[in-house]
């Protein structure tokens, strides 16, 4: 605390991100990055932009990416908004595109930037519980609000909704501006970016950080009508006017346009996540049925902090989240299939002493 810090940073209650620790013979687990690189055009393309033009500013429209999002996902220029990250992107839709004279709607297991958020902007909200199968219940939904926020597949369960609970969600709030925040939807889910088109309420918030193997880059992007897009940009240029550097730009562009290195590394990962899942539930663990990189799993047996520090001594990490619902599931990335043996060569392991 400091008498430096005005009321809303005391009151404010920050998002903690999963560890990046260094350590020898990591397997890293816990973050929900590619075990993949990029695209070779991307590492390509940025090793191009690296010449005399970094003096001068970035594109601050960043028209050409948004022109290549457009022709990737068949919509106008004009309905396409890019930021530093997808976090970037759905802080600028917090500020921008929910009222405060109602309670923004979002489960209770979820991505644990919206009520982050909601506590940066002062939102109030309210959280609807998942159901008994770790679902969210879009009937629930019902009532005067401020807008809806869903991760979709959703953060940390790796469940995905139809595009007939999405366009359900958009028609029942037609007044209200509906997010669905779609980080992990090339692992499995359908896109809600065509229902884009008929609903001019609906806003489709991606990233470039998991399927497309560039965390590093800091690159997302918001579609939905230009009503909503234009609201977007108004809070971007009383913000930062240049989000984008020249070498994220021309990555970006390169990324977008290689659909078939997408199509490869996120068949992979979805492959190994296949064979992984069968693999623990031998083991005893519950597992979800996940559309993202990543299980959420629990064991009857073995409480989820035991299993994860003793992960932790093997260079095997793991998340193991706060969020009463989960707090006794871990949250694992899908690694390679040489990775997955890994874990659970030493799962087994564990297991084992355990019971000896």
């Amino acid at each position: 605390m400091s008498r430096f810090w005005n009321r809303r940073v005391h009151d404010l209650d920050p998002y903690v991100p999963g560890e990046q620790p260094k350590l020898t013979n990591l397997l890293k687990l816990n973050t929900n990055e590619s075990p993949y690189g990029p695209s070779p055009k991307v590492l390509e393309a940025i090793r191009a932009s690296a010449t005399d033009t970094l003096r001068l500013y970035p594109d601050p429209t960043a028209t050409a990416l948004r022109e290549s999002i457009a022709e990737r996902f068949d919509v106008s220029a004009e309905c396409v908004f890019v930021g530093n990250g997808s976090d970037e992107v759905l802080a600028h839709a917090f500020r921008a595109l929910f009222h405060d004279d109602a309670p923004l709607y979002f489960s209770d297991v979820t991505y644990g930037f919206y009520p982050v958020y909601c506590g940066l902007f002062e939102q109030p909200f309210k959280q609807f519980p998942l159901n008994d199968d770790y679902e969210i219940d879009i009937n629930a939904y019902d009532g005067p609000c401020g807008g809806v926020v869903v991760a979709n597949p959703n953060a940390n369960t790796g469940l995905a909704l139809s595009l007939e609970q999405i366009e359900t969600l958009a028609l029942r709030h037609p007044d209200r501006t509906v997010i669905i925040d779609e980080a992990y939807v090339d692992f499995g889910a359908e896109s809600a970016i065509p229902l884009t088109k008929r609903h001019d309420n609906l806003l489709v918030v991606q990233t470039l950080s998991k399927s497309y193997a560039l965390a590093g880059l800091r690159v997302g992007f918001a579609i939905g009508s230009p009503e909503l897009i234009e609201g977007l940009i108004r809070v971007k240029d009383s913000f930062n006017s240049y989000p984008l550097s020249r070498p994220a730009q021309e990555g970006a562009i390169a990324a977008i346009r290689d659909t078939d290195w997408l199509a490869d590394i996120t068949r992979r990962v979805m492959a190994s996540r296949a064979t992984l899942v069968p693999e623990l539930e031998n083991l005893g663990f519950q597992v979800l049925p996940s559309c993202a990189n990543f299980v959420l799993m629990r064991h009857p047996a073995h409480p989820a902090g035991s299993v994860a520090a003793a992960l932790r001594e093997r260079s095997i990490l793991v998340r193991h989240l706060s969020t009463p619902r989960i707090q006794n599931w871990l949250r694992v990335t899908i690694g390679t299939d040489e990775a997955c043996t890994r874990l659970i060569d030493a799962l087994r392991a564990i297991i084992l002493s355990n019971r000896s």
